[in-house]
C-alpha cells in the first residue's frame, strides 16, 4: 500500500552492515564460500568491508548491547540527493531523520541520512559519491 510519493528513486542496495559473533567465521563464509573480496578495514571499530558486486557487505563485531540483533543497518543508494527535501519528506511522514553526514559506502565517500524504520532498523539513504 502506497501512502505518499517518494521524492527520490532507489537505485540499489549500497551496503548492509552485518553484526558478527565470530568475525573469522563470517569472513571465511563471505570470502571463501561466497567469493567476496575484502576491500577495506577500519581497525578502530573492527569494520571489514567486502565487495558484493556493485554493493558492499560490511562485517562489524557484535557488541553486548546489540540485544541479539545481527544487522546494524542497510544503505539504499538514492537519486536525486536533495537532503533538505528528503529530511522534510521523512518528517512529514512521521519519522525523525538524523542530520546529513559524510559516510563511506560502496561507491566511496558521500553524504547520507539515517532514519529508523517502524521496527527500529536503521536505514541509510545514500547520495552519490563526492
Amino acid at each position: 500500500m502506497k501512502t505518499n510519493s517518494p521524492i527520490f528513486n532507489i537505485l540499489n542496495i549500497d551496503h548492509v552492515v552485518v553484526l558478527s559473533h565470530n568475525v573469522k567465521k563470517s569472513l571465511q563464509f563471505y570470502c571463501d564460500v561466497l567469493g567476496m573480496v575484502e576491500v577495506r578495514r577500519v581497525d578502530t571499530v573492527g569494520l571489514i568491508q567486502l565487495r558484493a558486486g556493485v554493493s558492499m557487505i560490511d562485517i562489524l563485531p557484535a557488541r553486548p548491547n546489540d540485544n541479539g540483533r545481527n544487522i546494524d543497518h542497510f544503505a539504499l543508494r538514492i537519486d536525486p540527493w536533495e537532503p533538505e527535501k528528503i529530511t522534510n519528506h521523512l518528517k512529514s511522514a512521521g519519522y525523525t531523520p538524523g542530520p546529513p553526514a559524510l559516510r563511506v559506502g560502496a561507491e566511496g565517500n558521500g553524504w547520507s541520512i539515517y532514519v529508523q524504520d517502524p521496527d527500529g532498523i536503521t536505514v541509510e539513504l545514500k547520495g552519490p559519491p563526492i
